[in-house]
This record gives C-alpha cells, sequence and structure tokens, in this order.
C-alpha cells in the first residue's frame, strides 16, 4: 500500500476537495446552528428561569431541561424542516437540482421563520453596523445580518417572559420574608419556608403546562 502527494492538473478534484471541507465544517458548526438559528435559545432561557423563579438548585437537571428544550424546538421547527426536506433535500437527492439550487431553496424556510421572530429595530441595528444599502424586502436582508438580529430577538423575548414568570414567585418570597420578620424569626432562612409554597403553587396551577404551552404559542 502506498500514499503519494502530488500536485493535480485536474481543478474538478481541487473542487470536490475544498466542498469536502466546507462539509466538514458545516457538521462541526451544526450545534450552533441548532441552538441559534431555531427556538432553542427562547426555549432554554425560560426553563432556566423557571427553575430560579423556584430556587431548586439544579432540580430539574440540566440533562432533563436540554432534553426539553431540544424536543420543544424540534416539534416547533417540524414544519420549518419538512418544508426544507420537501422542497431542498428530496428534489436534490433525486438530481432535479444543483447543489446551490438546493441550498438556496433550503434557506429560504429558514429565513422566513426566523424573520418572523425578529424585530425590525434588530435588523436596522446590523445593517446599519454593515454599512450596507437599506434592504427594500426581506429577501435583501443576507443571512450575516439576519442570524444576529434573530438571536438577540430572540434573547429579549426569553427575558421577558422569564420576568413574567419570576413576578409570582418573587411575591410569595417576599410575603413569607415579612411574615417571618413580623414573628421575629430572624434566624430562620425564608428560602426554606416559601420553597414548599412555590412549588405547591406551581404544581397546582399545572405550571409546565402553561409555560410550555406559552413558549409554543409565542411562535
Amino acid at each position: 500500500m502506498t500514499l503519494n502527494l502530488s500536485q493535480t492538473t485536474d481543478p474538478r478534484q481541487m473542487v470536490d476537495t475544498i466542498r469536502l471541507l466546507v462539509l466538514l465544517t458545516t457538521l462541526a458548526l451544526a450545534p450552533a446552528i441548532l441552538l441559534l438559528m431555531t427556538s432553542f435559545t427562547r426555549v432554554i432561557i425560560v426553563l432556566s428561569f423557571i427553575r430560579s423563579a423556584l430556587a431548586t438548585q439544579q432540580t430539574p437537571p440540566n440533562q432533563i431541561l436540554i432534553g426539553l428544550a431540544l424536543f420543544l424546538t424540534f416539534f416547533i421547527m417540524a414544519p420549518v424542516y419538512i418544508q426544507i426536506k420537501n422542497e431542498a433535500i428530496d428534489p436534490f437527492l433525486a438530481g432535479e437540482i444543483t447543489q446551490e439550487e438546493a441550498l438556496a431553496a433550503g434557506e429560504q424556510p429558514l429565513r422566513e421563520f426566523m424573520y418572523r421572530q425578529t424585530r425590525e429595530k434588530d435588523v436596522a441595528l446590523f445593517v446599519n453596523m454593515a454599512a450596507m444599502e437599506q434592504p427594500y424586502t426581506k429577501d435583501d436582508i443576507p443571512m450575516h445580518v439576519l442570524i444576529p438580529a434573530f438571536i438577540i430577538s430572540e434573547l429579549k423575548t426569553a427575558f421577558q417572559m422569564g420576568f413574567l414568570i419570576y413576578i409570582p414567585f418573587l411575591i410569595i418570597d417576599l410575603v413569607i420574608a415579612s411574615t417571618l420578620m413580623a414573628m421575629g424569626m430572624f434566624m430562620v432562612p425564608p428560602i426554606m419556608i416559601s420553597l414548599p409554597f412555590k412549588i405547591m403553587l406551581f404544581v397546582l396551577v399545572d405550571g409546565w403546562y402553561l409555560v410550555v404551552k406559552s413558549l409554543l404559542e409565542s411562535y
């Protein structure tokens, strides 16, 4: 068995090598694409706010929260993935369109999803910072502008939802702390008394159902 390294005279071999390199790079960035170009960011932040508001430390564990966030992301993004499969992947595998056409067709559903969740103010920020011409339609917005605008829009929405989740639990903490101070029980940590009440409230109102319902309806 011999291995020879030499210069090629066929440009097509170089093109195939570059395509393989681009494919491997894309696979390496797949986790970031999943996290930042889908609903995962909003879902995981809201779920983290719930655990912080309940003050249950590591309950539910990180693995449970990330797993739930992933499956909710798959559910929310399923129509987009099906559209990409029907319009880009299947025609490309059947040889009906080229690779470039498949990439353009697969990009469009994802662009539509991100644009619906992105605020115009955030898009304008990156358009102005890029010193590019003002886009007249959403198709004129390049991906390197749309993606960061989508991310900060998702962060803002997630923190707004987290703030609303925090309010009832904060009220319980204030009531418990005021009661303990009025009774002169300064040595008793308020969190030890408020934790069972917060868990009871969350269970009675079916909190997980309401939170997941709110996340799904937000899209």
